[in-house]
């Protein structure tokens, strides 16, 4: 009986691999169309090759709104979400019926462009161009949806002014292929592989803010920039677009281990070189960019790893 015993947790023992062991982290991004997710997925495999006893996995959501609820309830352990919705969710802002949710920073990542795409062909040239046209705003609860909302509002036109399409990034641009939707509002970092798939198979052309639209859009949302879309970024796309640009944020609950904030935080930096030969948004995470874009306070762990390297931190990003 004794060696039977043995030899079951022997087994038991055998049984047992450290992948098996790994806390699994939860990565909420976006849809498969846009930046998040294929830097949500390198972020993973990152935390999964480098930090001991933990893997993660990409998640597709709605993004930035949604994110924020999954990681106020600790459904996921690390999301990508845009400033203004980390900032409105921080805060107890009117997006989330003035509830303040338990968000904290790692980093800035990069700064998203809001895109509007039509087909080339459209003769929407503007903002007012759009009254009376089928237009996509983004998935439901999106940071597309939000950015696309404050875009127009501050320069005096409303979703009512046009017939509203609730889409993700592909939805989108299948439905402006196949002539269903006149344009589509897109708010990522370029350039973005759906739009990207779109320009080779149709004539595109993007709506281009006047300085005048790009202002009225700043004061509507103080995390708005300027932002220039350069020329060539798509196929047929042969001048540089005038847009806003807003940061892109990857936050965690307060609850997270400041070890393992700092160790994450070490190894977005560290291995930044990784994300970028996946995606060119990554092209922008950095350390400087992080400090002077976040909008809210960082996690003690990742405020460790900024100190330890040398940067200053601003009060205003510490709690």
């Amino acid at each position: 009986m004794r060696k039977l015993f043995l030899a079951l947790g022997a087994s038991a023992l055998i049984g047992v691999s450290p992948a098996q062991a790994d806390t699994n982290l939860s990565i909420a991004t976006g849809g498969t169309g846009g930046t998040y997710y294929p830097l949500g997925g390198g972020l993973a495999e990152l935390i999964s090759n480098h930090i001991e006893g933990h893997s993660a996995v990409a998640e597709v959501t709605g993004a930035s709104v949604e994110n924020m609820g999954l990681i106020h309830r600790q459904d996921s352990d690390l999301a990508i979400a845009l400033a203004d919705t980390v900032h409105q969710a921080y805060n107890g802002g009117d997006r989330f019926n003035g509830n303040k949710l338990d968000v904290l920073a790692i980093a800035s990542l990069y700064p998203n462009a809001v895109q509007i795409v039509t087909l080339a062909d459209s003769g929407i040239t503007s903002l007012a161009d759009l009254a009376g046209k089928t237009v996509s705003v983004g998935a439901p609860g999106s940071g597309t949806e939000v950015n696309a909302r404050s875009l127009l509002e501050a320069n005096g036109v409303s979703f009512d002014d046009f017939d509203v399409r609730n889409l993700n990034f592909n939805e989108s641009a299948d439905a402006l292929r196949d002539g269903d939707i006149d344009a589509g509002f897109w708010s990522v970092g370029p350039p973005t592989s759906s739009i990207v798939s779109l320009a080779t198979t149709r004539d595109i052309s993007l709506i281009s803010l006047s300085e005048e639209e790009v202002a009225n859009a700043r004061a509507e949302e103080p995390v708005f920039a300027p932002y220039e879309l350069r020329a060539g970024a798509y196929e047929g796309v042969d001048t540089a677009i005038s847009t806003i640009g807003i940061p892109n944020v990857l936050a965690v609950n307060s609850a997270m281990s400041d070890e393992l904030a700092y160790q994450i935080t070490k190894l977005l930096f560290e291995k930044v070189e990784d994300l970028r030969a996946i995606h060119p948004a990554a092209d922008d995470t950095t350390v400087e960019f992080s400090l002077e874009s976040t909008p809210i306070p960082l996690h003690p762990g990742a405020i460790r790893y900024y100190e330890e390297v040398g940067a200053t931190v601003p009060d205003k990003l510490r709690e």
